[in-house]
């Protein structure tokens, strides 16, 4: 009668227990995301805070800062310029929907580069002008 090998599974499930515990040790401490601060809102929408900088992408690519197009090239020099003298270093960015996110994301990038300490994310969908 021949022998039959059968291998011993006992070493193979300790260490797979081990490597379950690390991953839900792990885990909790690997998320990334971006801080979200809501705003409270209120029920006249016709208050409009003065001073606001509100920077607007549309679907074509143009990029609106309170209502004055800026060149896509020129956008981080000329939040530069605006935020060196404010106090408030916040800004309010709204876009087109259609717009990719990875372009929302540049655009916030390129506000913090430019000194912008705060960013609010204006969710409504709008008609461009």
């Amino acid at each position: 009668m021949a022998a039959k090998a059968e291998p011993n599974v006992v070493p193979l499930c300790d260490v797979l227990l081990v490597l379950l515990i690390i991953f839900i040790v792990l885990t909790p401490t690997l998320q990334k995301g971006l801080d979200v601060q809501l705003p409270e809102t209120t029920q006249d929408t016709s208050a409009t805070p003065q001073g606001l900088i509100v920077l607007t992408l549309q679907k074509d690519g143009t990029v609106l800062i309170n209502k004055d197009a800026v060149q896509f090239s020129m956008l981080q020099s000329e939040l530069r310029r605006i935020y060196e003298s404010r106090q408030s270093k916040t800004i309010f960015i709204r876009a087109n929907a259609t717009l990719p996110y990875s372009k929302v994301v540049e655009v916030i990038d390129i506000a913090k580069g430019a000194g912008v300490e705060k960013t609010g994310i204006i969710p409504e969908y709008f008609e461009e002008d």
